[in-house]
């Protein structure tokens, strides 16, 4: 057997540039003279779409387990769950002859509106870049290959093939890539796949300084960088920039503009011999797992049974769940009977069976009575005789479960959200049932936030089951009657109404730019800033018990940036059934040059614990839990200073923290020009230690003067802070009968002082 570089050598150019691009919808190029397999990928990334035809897109693909989506796997918390599931996924990869999933989506929930977002982990980059790097390490550590998405700032659909992101260089290496570069130095994917859209004016499929400055260089990623399908404008340009794999293929022309162009010159054949080596490192690592044999379906089943229950979130209960012996059930909704368990698009999953809500009913409750009402349509169109027939269905049972779910029109990939509200159909059926049954349970089926101040007052109960999977209606069954007690926590923030978003104005853009002018705010992080009440809080989720939380410690109540802290905290079941909680860390820095969130998560930890049990969580900070990203410095910093941790069970139940003190280890240049100001001059160590001299032999006789009437000689603020702003070179002109030069030419000599 050939090594990489060997077959590299022997490659004819032809064959290089053909391995770059896919030869189908689906696999890459083989070189059979010289033993290259093709590498089969597949859609994902909460099921295998494994087609039938390899070489068509969206058409009919094989059974597989439909686990729930993102919005419900981050909902979990638990990475080892999420981790346990990859290793499902990688099962049936291998099984169907699969080398690369695509997934795990990464990219943040910017607004709630994003037609994709029930693909996609959070609001939160460390919570989101957490769950994806245990997805990542689950499918591979099965010897199935993974492709991260979509890299980068793909948060919408609209115009999402040619759209321009424009975001600050602070924002994007705080809110958008950190969930990346979790993912990539933690899982280690095989494969990355860039994003349609543009960033900063730029194709990600061409951006040189994303893939390669950024993903290969300064994060170590060793593996190929994929296109996502059809993203590729400029094949030659795509390869300059670190593209090492087009999909889907064949496409003979591009092929063949690779050859003219490393022919002519414009492309240098080391270039293009960097990604056929990527390739064909992940081509033959994927060749080492043996593929085929048959997958436990059963198995999978429970497990997706067991990760819904996990991240659905009971977000109100006035103390009807569990239920507890009711006789007379009605059961309204479709969603009841039509399970709506995954959303549609490229992840739409052909599932091995799916569990049926009412049937699950039934089978946990066979001793009570069922009554069924459809409650809506298909569509968003109004029927008043359903909701009468729900009403007099609801009227005569002792608790009335609504099944709602959001119609395809309102939520799918290839469009955003038109509003964040359930249809009119559904807002009326709900406000018409709880106005004749008190014990009125709402389960909601969707993938992102619903707006519920419309309605909720007229609920006993409400229950998020998200996009639930195949056997989520098991798992919404479980929870109702108590055989699983909810643990989930929202990944994302629930607002009072849409205009309550950070993105409102800046969404979904125009004139082919969408602005993040939200910058470092988004979701809890806005609504802190802003002080806004929500509906539910990022980290929410209630439970059938109570968790108390006491003695907070840290390692060290002073410490280095290097060192980091190892917090912990002692968590206790108080209530009389067995439950899991999810501790949250965030972290307030008191005191900072440039603008923080107020609180941001940097830890978590989810416990399970018995009745009247106590655990202590013990959860680890390290430097870039307390950095930011400084544009001038342009790198993450730490600054000397004060810092609360606040651990809670949600971003606004916080029930203990404490205050540390961290001593920086860092270095930093200066940042002074000829156009700094005076406050920046004194703010500077370094240019501060140069400049006194100066001011105390020319500036400080101007004190008089500037003092006025004032009987201690003191400037008066207003008068100050004027000064303070100024630029230093401009201030020195005040002075200039007395300098021994220029204000030019002392500004220059100070500067070379400072830099050396």
């Amino acid at each position: 057997m050939f090594t990489v570089e060997e077959m590299i050598e022997k490659m004819t150019l032809e064959e290089k540039a053909a391995i770059c691009t896919g030869t189908s919808a689906w696999t890459t190029t083989p070189v059979e003279r010289l033993g290259i397999p093709e590498l089969m990928l597949a859609d994902g990334p909460h099921g295998l779409r494994r087609e039938i035809n390899s070489s068509g897109l969206l058409s009919e693909s094989m059974p597989a387990t439909c686990f729930p989506t993102a919005s419900c796997l981050a909902s979990t918390w638990d990475v080892n769950l999420i981790r346990e599931m990859g290793q499902a996924l990688a099962q049936e990869c291998i099984s169907l002859k699969v080398d690369v999933i695509l997934g795990p989506g990464t990219n943040m929930k910017r607004t709630p509106l994003g037609g994709r977002n029930f693909e996609y982990f959070s609001e939160d980059p460390y919570l989101a870049g957490q769950m994806s790097a245990s997805f990542i390490n689950g499918v591979q550590s099965k010897g199935v290959g993974t492709s991260l998405k979509h890299f980068a700032g793909n948060n919408q659909e609209t115009q999402r093939m040619t759209i321009s992101t424009e975001v600050d260089e602070r924002t994007l290496r705080e809110i958008y890539l950190p969930a990346f570069e979790i993912a990539v130095k933690q899982g280690k994917p095989w494969t990355v796949m860039c994003a349609y859209n543009k960033l900063n004016g730029i194709y990600c499929s061409e951006n040189h300084r994303l893939l390669v400055d950024i993903l290969k260089d300064e994060w170590g990623f060793e593996g190929l960088v994929v296109s996502d399908w059809g993203a590729v404008h400029d094949r030659v340009a795509s390869l300059l920039a670190g593209l090492d794999l087009e999909m889907p293929g064949p496409r003979g022309l591009r092929v063949k503009a690779v050859v003219d162009a490393v022919s002519s010159g414009i492309l240098e054949e080391s270039i293009l011999d960097e990604a056929v080596g990527r390739i064909l490192r992940i081509v033959l690592k994927a060749a080492e797992s043996p593929k085929g044999g048959e997958f436990d379906n059963k198995a999978h089943h429970a497990l997706a049974r067991r990760i819904a229950s996990a991240g659905m979130v009971l977000l109100k209960n006035n103390g009807i769940l569990p239920l507890k012996g009711q006789k007379k059930i009605a059961v309204i909704g479709r969603a009841a009977k039509e399970a709506h368990f995954q959303g549609g698009g490229s992840s739409h999953i052909n599932p091995t069976q799916v569990d049926s809500p009412f049937d699950e009913l039934r089978a946990l409750a066979s001793d009570s009575e069922f009554s069924y009402s459809e409650g809506y349509p298909a569509d968003d169109s109004f029927h008043e005789e359903l909701i009468n027939e729900a009403v007099a269905n609801a009227r005569s049972a002792e608790v009335a479960l609504l099944y709602l779910a959001l119609p395809e029109s309102k939520e799918s990939e290839g469009y955003d959200r038109p509003d964040l509200d359930l249809t009119h159909q559904q807002i009326e059926l709900i406000n018409a049932v709880g106005a004749v049954q008190p014990n009125t349970v709402v389960i909601l089926n969707n993938g992102a936030p619903v707006v519920v101040a419309d309605w909720i007052n007229n609920t006993a109960a409400l229950l998020e089951a998200w996009m639930m999977g195949q056997a989520g209606g098991g798992a919404i069954a479980d929870l109702l009657f108590g055989k699983v007690n909810p643990s989930g926590k929202l990944a994302e923030t629930f607002p009072l109404r849409l205009v309550d978003t950070p993105a409102t104005i800046n969404f979904p853009g125009e004139n082919g730019e969408v602005r993040y002018g939200e910058g470092l705010f988004i979701g809890y992080r806005y609504y802190d800033a802003k002080q806004l009440q929500v509906q539910f809080p990022f980290g929410y989720g209630l439970s059938y018990t109570n968790f108390t939380y006491s003695n907070l410690r840290v390692s060290n109540d002073k410490f280095r940036d290097v060192d980091g802290l190892t917090i912990k905290v002692d968590i206790s079941n108080s209530g009389s059934i067995a439950g899991s909680e999810v501790v949250q860390l965030y972290v307030h820095d008191q005191k900072s040059e440039l603008v923080r969130p107020y609180k941001e998560l940097k830890a978590f930890d989810r416990v399970f614990l018995a009745a009247g049990e106590t655990k202590t969580v013990s959860m680890k900070l390290d430097f870039r839990s307390f950095a930011y990203f400084h544009p001038g410095y342009k790198r993450w910093i730490s600054e000397d200073g004060q810092f609360d941790l606040l651990v809670g069970s949600s971003s606004t139940d916080i029930r203990c923290r404490k205050t540390v003190s961290l001593v920086s280890t860092l270095v930093l240049p200066s940042l002074l020009t000829r156009e700094s100001t005076l406050r920046a001059w004194l703010s500077d160590a370094h240019g501060k230690e140069v400049f006194t001299p100066l001011f105390n032999q020319f500036l400080a006789p101007m004190q008089k003067m500037l003092a006025g009437d004032d009987e201690n000689g003191e400037i008066p603020p207003d008068t100050l802070n004027y000064l303070m702003e100024m630029q230093l070179v401009d201030l020195l002109h005040f002075a200039e009968g007395t300098l021994p030069g220029s204000p030019e030419d002392i500004v220059n000599n100070l500067l070379t002082q400072v830099y050396g």
